[in-house]
């Protein structure tokens, strides 16, 4: 309990670190957001319409710490402002239309990554020197090409010369967003693509780690005395090397699945998928700091959580941590 609760006041800690720095950068960085929006107008605005402008995209005549206050408060209550780039949407509701797509899609390809490149990493490390380790050098040079260039080649191959994907976007715009066969089937298959470029491309990375893991493990006297009792090979593999081995890569999946909320900005870009990543990039695009903002606190409290959340599995998985 004294692991958990000093672990919990960490991450208080942390998060409160990181939602000051979310506040404090956007308001120390040169330029005026809001003036992109008020050149739109080309000097037809009043004086008195330019300050309501800014008191309705919160850059009133309020003190830091007042602002720094108020925003504590918006943060509680999940209110982050007008977002410029979609105006006059607020923020939140932007952030609503576009978690889902991104939540479906890169939790899902992350956690097949995940399984099967370390369910393969741990074949190859326990048959080290067969021929399963002619896998490495695959997935490794797929792991390595430039993602945004392995994203291009994809669509080259399959949306444009083949036809077998859409070019871009999430679903048919002959269907209605819903829970219909219609629909739930139309953005399956816009999702295929993009999909497979993130399993690809992750593979490699969790292989190569649970590999490497596997056989530093192999040679731990607890799995060699196991051996040594003529236990069976897969008891062996699985309980005494491959749960030991997969600490680490459980560590880096829980933050993995942090990240998730902040999408892959190059897949969606690439694809124009309807997610957070596409909503950033357009974000950074327009200055957009309260949507900015918005996303950069979703994924900092995620990735927090995740973490928070491994560790807490962590304590239970290896008894190791709770000693002393």
């Amino acid at each position: 309990m004294r692991v958990l609760l000093r672990r919990g006041f960490f991450y208080l800690i942390t998060a409160w670190a990181a939602i000051s720095l979310n506040f404090l950068l956007p308001r120390i960085m040169p330029g005026d957001p809001a003036d992109a929006l008020i050149e739109k107008f080309h000097g037809k605005l009043t004086p008195a319409a330019v300050q309501a402008l800014r008191v309705l995209f919160g850059q009133g005549h309020a003190s830091l710490w007042q602002q720094y206050v108020d925003y504590w408060h918006n943060v509680f209550t999940g209110d982050f402002g007008i977002s410029y780039a979609y105006y006059p949407t607020p923020v939140s509701d932007v952030l609503g239309q576009s978690i889902g797509w991104t939540l479906v899609l890169i939790s899902v390809c992350t956690v097949l990554g995940f399984v099967i490149g370390t369910g393969l990493g741990m074949i190859v490390g326990w048959k080290r020197g067969s021929w399963l380790d002619s896998l490495i050098p695959i997935t490794t040079l797929l792991s390595s090409i430039p993602y945004f260039w392995f994203a291009i080649c994809v669509v080259l191959l399959f949306a444009i010369v083949l036809h077998w994907f859409p070019l871009s976007g999430g679903y048919a715009v002959t269907e209605t967003i819903g829970f219909n066969w219609g629909f739930i089937s139309s953005a399956v298959y816009y999702a295929a693509l993009p999909a497979l470029t993130i399993v690809v491309a992750s593979i490699g990375g969790w292989l190569i780690g649970m590999r490497n893991m596997m056989i530093t493990t192999l040679s731990e006297d607890y799995v060699k005395l196991a051996e040594a009792k003529g236990l069976p090979k897969r008891r062996v593999m699985f309980t005494y090397a491959a749960r030991n081995a997969m600490l680490p890569s459980f560590s880096s999946f829980a933050m993995s699945l942090g990240f998730v909320v902040g999408g892959s900005i190059v897949t969606e870009v690439v694809f124009n998928y309807p997610g957070i990543g596409t909503v950033l990039f357009k974000a950074a695009q327009a200055q957009d700091y309260p949507l900015m903002q918005g996303i950069f606190l979703v994924i900092t409290v995620t990735v927090l959580v995740a973490n928070m959340l491994a560790d807490l599995a962590y304590v239970f998985l290896d008894p190791r941590t709770r000693e002393g």
